[in-house]
């Protein structure tokens, strides 16, 4: 049954069509969710910052929440949670739970969840809070990296064996299943990689998680095949946000002097280094991108063999695009339809990732509406 703007209508126990509910995943992540029933929520900062944690019909989704949107979560019998619009149902939800693992400090009296937090299944940290181009006109538009900090939510610096031993308890006490640590960058010439790949081998010795480890393109690509050598990385994130020059410009002028060509560069190296699949990048929609520069650029991170990630603008209070609005869900949907269409002719998944963010998916809908054009369906189609 279909319900409003193409939405499949669900009841409890029924198992929805996958078009419907990818097209239901892209719609929250733009629009966001109105809660009526609490979830566990990642507040402030960097990474999936003002967010709802749940899974939606089995997706791993993290969600903005917001009173202005449509879509609504509410409880419902015997416990279980439901995604709705106008009192249609749209799909199952389940929420998140509070991590166990926060409730532990460090010897020194940290507490655990200021060293790491747990984004769903993955652990996720930045292992220097700070960032040279913070407060400079450099300072990336969409980043909150300072504003964790600021508040007291974070430390400054944790220690690769801060970082270890949180991760045994978020694996042992919440199924923490891999492990992402990135860091702001550095003005030294590996750009923080080694620190962050140096805390990587330690969660991975301690805990046997796999770990991304995210870094900016390193002044000299040989420090690439240092950090490999750490054995701290089993995938690694270099993050270019956009392939409009002119937009990255003016969103993150300090990456746009590093330029579109040394990131084409630097994956190349890292996917000799890493393997295809096993380097990604970020890349937002929604801070008045032309689209089909966008597209041109994921195909070609796709042929070099870098899983673009491709996300809906999250804006982060704090940040220079506070105020921005996400993008519509009929935008973002037409840009993931290439992208998956091209990810889908080239054979690149999110299997191939092994960690990270392209390994979670939480943050978009890639991994939602790329099995559809496996089958020659897409979402909103009719079953």
């Amino acid at each position: 049954m279909t319900g409003l703007m193409g939405e499949e209508t669900v009841t409890a126990g029924e198992h929805p069509d996958p078009a419907a509910i990818a097209s239901v995943i892209v719609a929250v992540q733009s629009a966001g969710i109105r809660l009526e029933t609490p979830v566990e929520t990642r507040t402030g900062g960097a990474g999936p910052t003002d967010a709802g944690m749940l899974w939606i019909e089995g997706f791993p989704v993290t969600v903005p929440t917001t009173a202005a949107s449509p879509y609504v979560l509410r409880s419902e019998d015997n416990g279980a949670q439901g995604l709705y619009r106008d009192g249609v149902r749209l799909a199952a939800v389940t929420g998140a739970r509070r991590p166990r693992f926060y409730d532990r400090t460090t010897a020194d009296g940290t507490p655990y969840w200021k060293i790491a937090l747990l984004h769903l299944d993955s652990l996720a940290s930045t292992v220097v809070q700070a960032c040279n181009y913070w407060n400079t006109a450099d300072q990336c538009a969409f980043c909150g990296i300072g504003v964790s900090l600021d508040s007291g939510s974070t430390v400054a610096r944790k220690t690769p064996e801060q970082l270890a031993e949180v991760a045994v308890a978020a694996k042992e006490l919440d199924g923490a299943v891999d492990a992402t640590l990135t860091t702001g960058s550095s003005v030294a010439p590996d750009r923080g990689a080694r620190y962050v790949a140096r805390c990587g081998r330690a969660v991975k010795d301690a805990a046997g998680l796999p770990v991304e480890i995210q870094f900016e393109p390193p002044r000299d690509l040989a420090i690439l095949d240092e950090v490999h050598g750490t054995g701290g990385a089993d995938a690694v994130g270099i993050h270019v946000e956009t392939f409009d020059p002119d937009v990255l410009a003016r969103v993150a002028p300090g990456k746009a002097r590093t330029g579109l060509d040394t990131y084409y560069r630097t994956w190349e190296r890292a996917v000799a280094l890493w393997g295809r699949g096993r380097v990604s990048t970020y890349v937002i929609l929604g801070m008045g991108e032309d689209p089909d520069l966008t597209i041109e650029g994921c195909r070609r991170a796709v042929d070099i063999g870098v899983y673009p990630f491709v996300v809906p603008l999250r804006p982060v209070a704090g940040s220079l695009l506070a105020d921005a609005t996400p993008p519509d869900a009929a935008y973002t949907d037409r840009v993931y339809q290439k992208v998956a269409a091209y990810m889908t002719e080239r054979k690149m998944s999110s299997a191939d990732a092994v960690a990270g963010c392209a390994r979670c998916q939480a943050c978009s809908a890639l991994n939602a509406v790329q099995p559809l054009l496996q089958i020659g369906r897409r979402p909103g189609a009719a079953s």
